[in-house]
């Protein structure tokens, strides 16, 4: 798990992967097969099909002059929405360094079932989008300019949050990647109404003493490279008084969430998403 876990973050490379992995298996063709084994299935872990008829979910562009110039998403409401007296709240749904991959939509509609409309850019957009292979797709996301998808990400949450049929109130959920762009939204947005990091990289203490939405923090146990940074992140958001809950699950591995790989902790990632939808319900329905 460990080094699966930097060959997914870009640590190691595919050859450097299956060489490591040998030691533990019967050769490099065992190891081929772990790192079959070990990768997404898509199709088996969908909970909510893309033409599920309670839902309206269609790709959506928008502009970014700070950032890559257009960003582009996929937009997921209940059927009805746009008609209902009562405006729902907004999520803006970060996907992890692959870009928006089916499993990240399938959150997205997860999320809209509960009563939310749910946004879920695709960082890969300006180099062509979610390529449709894992691989692929973590060999493109180091070409990425950081600083332009951040802006992207913060264009997608300004509109999301002026959408008419939203309430406007905004929350942002990410996962590893994207958890470390839920934080940086976090301490951008002075008027973001929650945001729920799942194993995020964690801000400075200079960035955390500007947040001032409320954070209801996911980690797994076994994750040392992300929990490093825990410490001095709860003692920044503790100097600045920002309102926060932090859950450790114990057993897991970092992207336990993720229901598409062996990873998945079924247990913990029940618990966490019940918090999460909680969380969002407490402070997004005004």
């Amino acid at each position: 798990m460990r080094l699966f876990d930097q060959y997914v973050h870009g640590l190691l490379e595919r050859r450097g992967f299956l060489q490591s992995a040998a030691k533990y298996t019967a050769g490099i063709v065992a190891a081929e097969a772990l790192l079959a084994e070990l990768s997404p299935n898509f199709a088996h872990a969908q909970q909510v099909k893309g033409d599920d008829s309670r839902l309206l979910a269609r790709h959506v562009e928008i502009t970014s002059p700070q950032g890559y110039g257009t960003v582009r998403g996929y937009l997921v409401q209940p059927v009805g929405a746009s008609e209902a007296k009562a405006k729902l709240p907004t999520v803006l749904v970060v996907h992890e360094n692959r870009g928006l991959n089916p499993h990240i939509e399938d959150v997205a509609r997860r999320l809209a079932l509960e009563n939310f409309i749910a946004f879920a850019p695709d960082a890969l957009f300006p180099l062509g989008g979610y390529p449709g292979d894992e691989d692929k797709a973590r060999e493109l996301f180091p070409k990425l300019d950081q600083a332009k998808t951040r802006q992207d990400f913060l264009a997608a949450a300004a509109y999301l949050q002026a959408l008419p049929q939203g309430n406007g109130q905004l929350g942002a959920v990410g996962f590893c990647y994207g958890g470390s762009v839920s934080n940086f939204l976090a301490t951008q947005l002075p008027k973001l109404g929650a945001a729920v990091p799942f194993y995020g990289g964690q801000p400075s203490a200079e960035d955390a003493a500007r947040i001032r939405a409320p954070l209801l923090l996911q980690y797994a146990a076994n994750d040392e490279r992300i929990n490093a940074g825990w410490p001095a992140y709860e003692a920044a958001l503790k100097a600045a008084k920002v309102r926060y809950e932090a859950h450790t699950y114990p057993g897991t591995q970092h992207g336990f969430h993720n229901d598409t790989t062996p990873r998945y902790d079924a247990a913990a990632a029940s618990l966490a998403w019940q918090r999460t939808v909680a969380f969002f319900n407490a402070h997004l329905r005004t």
